[in-house]
């Protein structure tokens, strides 16, 4: 949806040997403010998108969601462990025990929010477990990169682990020219290089394209906003480990045309202008998408999501 905003526009015209300030106005539609997660939606289907941000039905919550949001909060809040006891002997115990500690902490605070997505007892567990994996696999390579630190430096504990705690964490970005936000995980800077970086709880070890795109929108933000490309984007895959590209004019193309696109085919408010997309991710051997009811099951559509296709008068535009 747009909304309609004035701007003023000025312009220098060359008229009998000088130069003259002639000031008008024009009309401009505001687009819609984007986000990787955003496109990302659009690209698997079109009518999810509309669903989710045109229609703006109800989403629930699953498990990966929750999971993903309790260790990136325990990730971010693991740098400001206060470190001036700590040192040679004693920080990987230390650090073990206060990261354990955080996980703990959320884990437990979610446990309602995971009851209410009808987990078992056995699956919750599973997801504590995969989850603790992730995070040791995550505190040995954070104390990897700490020795290095602590033994070509000769630095104490808490120096080395000022040196390599990143700059900025859950930082977000912003940009009114491509209108696009996101929120990056974290980034570092090393020696004059610029790493931009983001935790992923999936499975799969490899740079999916919607990663990449990800990425992509990152850098185009960082560099709008600092004025350069940053040296590197790329993923913590917290099962497998840190996977980077570098930055280059073409990955920022990527970004911006892919702006271009999603702003020109969203600028509409009509239904049919979102097609569906069939595909597996509708439904799968465990579970299907939310809107599948909508598309394929009229009979059974939610109450919530019955009430409000009614109210925006799209129940019988369905096809």
């Amino acid at each position: 949806m747009y909304n309609l905003i004035i701007l003023k526009y000025f312009h220098w015209t060359y008229i009998a040997g000088m130069f003259i300030n002639k000031a008008f106005f024009y009309v401009e539609m505001a687009k819609r403010v984007q986000s990787p997660s955003s496109i990302n939606t659009y690209k698997q289907c079109p009518r999810k998108y509309f669903f989710i941000y045109n229609a703006k039905l109800e989403t629930s919550e699953n498990v990966h969601t929750i999971r993903g949001g309790v260790v990136h909060d325990v990730l971010e809040k693991f740098f400001d462990m206060p470190t001036e006891d700590l040192d040679r002997e004693n920080f990987i115990n230390r650090f073990t025990k206060y990261i354990r500690g955080l996980f703990d902490k959320k884990w437990d605070d979610a446990q309602k929010r995971l009851k209410s997505i009808d987990l078992s007892d056995e699956e919750i567990s599973h997801y504590y477990q995969d989850s603790l994996v992730m995070l040791a696999n995550w505190l040995n390579q954070f104390f990897n990169k700490l020795k290095i630190v602590l033994d070509d430096k000769k630095k104490t504990v808490e120096e080395a682990f000022k040196e390599i705690k990143p700059k900025f964490r859950e930082k977000e970005f912003r940009s009114d020219m491509y209108s696009v936000r996101g929120f990056i995980d974290y980034i570092e800077y090393e020696n004059g290089k610029v790493k931009v970086m983001d935790y992923k709880t999936s499975k799969a070890d490899e740079m999916k394209p919607e990663y990449r795109l990800q990425l992509a929108i990152y850098a185009l933000l960082f560099n709008e906003k600092y004025g350069r490309h940053p040296d590197k984007v790329g993923l913590w895959l917290l099962k497998h480990g840190e996977r980077t590209i570098d930055v280059n004019d073409e990955l920022v193309a990527l970004a911006k045309e892919e702006l271009e696109l999603i702003h020109v085919n969203t600028e509409s408010d009509n239904i049919e202008d979102y097609p569906k997309n069939v595909t597996p991710l509708c439904k799968w051997k465990t579970g299907q998408c939310e809107f599948y009811e909508i598309c394929f099951e009229k009979e059974n559509i939610p109450k919530n999501h019955k009430e409000k296709l009614i109210k925006l008068d799209l129940l019988e535009k369905l096809d």
